[in-house]
């Protein structure tokens, strides 16, 4: 078995794992009603339900992070490093998960207190503005992520290699998009994996270049490599993942209430809001999301096999195209030919093997 193969089958392993443990303590921990207790020993310091929702959601955060913070330690800084991928110092490692939480928790509370305010106000209907919320907060999230949340974790500059930067915008015009500059960042503080990436909405829009693919990849190989991240924009992807994704948001919020509503009885729970019973909620967004998983990657695999499709005709470099998905694939340690069914479940991405295939039929 080949390294990549091997680090590839732990991460599957740990996450599905992790997984299934997850669902398991959640359930018990409704169950054998320990979220009650939770919610009465909260109530002896407020009666809010508001900051009793809000306390509820820092504890149990708090106690998964202590649970899960072995999985995570090894997953994240011990396998990256024993594979050679990583070039974070356990400090480091540390900073930028606080960071991350730090983050997380400006964007992700206040969504929270406003699915609670949904929940209050509209009971059984409470999926129908929330979704929209969701759907209100994706477009703003898309529109900042390159301009506020990426400078918080990376360092981003303009790119300085006017020939490649040149090139790069001359494929821009091809897409009728409006790129007035190219930037790099600092990838290489924290991995030395490759990336490359289009992000943003309006005149957020950027194209952002991880300095270990400057570092490793010539311009000609980066050429192909935006090429096939403008392919994206060309088919309208972004905005098809958009519609998409908020389609199957108020769906899959719509089945979560219904389900919600009817297993309350099954653990003795007589109101919607009552706090200790919205742990529910997680077990059956993770049964949902069993059935979705395969129906969201099978969609992205396609885009990305357009995308392919449309690097390879718009700078005619279809052998440099493959030799660079080659390149990427052996730095990034990833798995050339997976298992067909866990690439069918799990990859938002078609395998090397099978993106090669196409490439060459192209």
């Amino acid at each position: 078995m080949t390294e990549a193969k091997k680090y590839n089958n732990i991460k599957l392993f740990v996450g599905i794992g992790k997984a299934i443990v997850s669902f398991i303590l959640i359930f018990l921990f409704v169950f054998l009603g320990y979220s009650r207790e939770v919610i009465t020993l909260l109530a002896d310091y407020t009666t809010s339900p508001y900051l009793q929702f809000l306390l509820f959601v820092i504890c149990i955060g708090f106690i998964s992070s202590m649970i899960f913070f072995p999985v995570k330690y090894y997953t994240e800084y011990y396998l990256e490093h024993k594979y050679n991928l990583s070039n974070q110092t356990i400090f480091r490692w540390l900073l930028e998960d606080l960071k991350g939480l730090l983050v997380g928790g400006i964007i992700g509370l206040p969504i929270l207190l406003l699915f609670y305010y949904s929940l209050q106000k509209f009971q059984e209907l409470w999926w129908l503005p929330f979704a929209t919320l969701l759907f209100l907060v994706s477009v703003v999230l898309a529109r900042i992520v390159p301009v506020i949340i990426m400078p918080i974790f990376y360092k981003i500059t303009p790119l300085e290699n006017e020939n490649l930067k040149d090139k790069i915008l001359a494929l821009t015009k091809d897409v009728k998009i409006n790129i007035e500059n190219v930037y790099k960042f600092d990838m290489s503080k924290n991995t030395k994996k490759a990336n490359a990436a289009f992000a943003g909405l309006g005149k957020t829009k950027r194209i952002i270049l991880g300095d270990t693919l400057l570092d490793k990849f010539s311009d000609d190989e980066i050429e192909t490599v935006i090429a096939h991240e403008l392919g994206h924009y060309k088919y309208n992807h972004i905005l098809k993942n958009i519609a998409f994704g908020t389609l199957m948001s108020y769906l899959t919020l719509f089945v979560i209430a219904q389900l919600y509503s009817f297993s309350l009885d099954w653990f003795g729970f007589d109101s919607l809001t009552d706090i200790a019973a919205l742990p529910l909620l997680s077990l059956f967004a993770m049964l949902i999301g069993i059935i979705t998983s395969p129906i969201n990657s099978s969609i992205s695999r396609k885009y990305e096999y357009q995308a392919d499709e449309y690097a390879v005709k718009s700078t005619g470099k279809k052998e440099v195209f493959a030799n660079t998905l080659e390149k990427l694939n052996e730095q990034n340690l990833g798995d050339k030919d997976p298992h067909p069914l866990v690439e069918w479940f799990f990859y938002s991405h078609p395998s090397i093997k099978n993106r090669i295939g196409f490439i060459n039929n192209v």
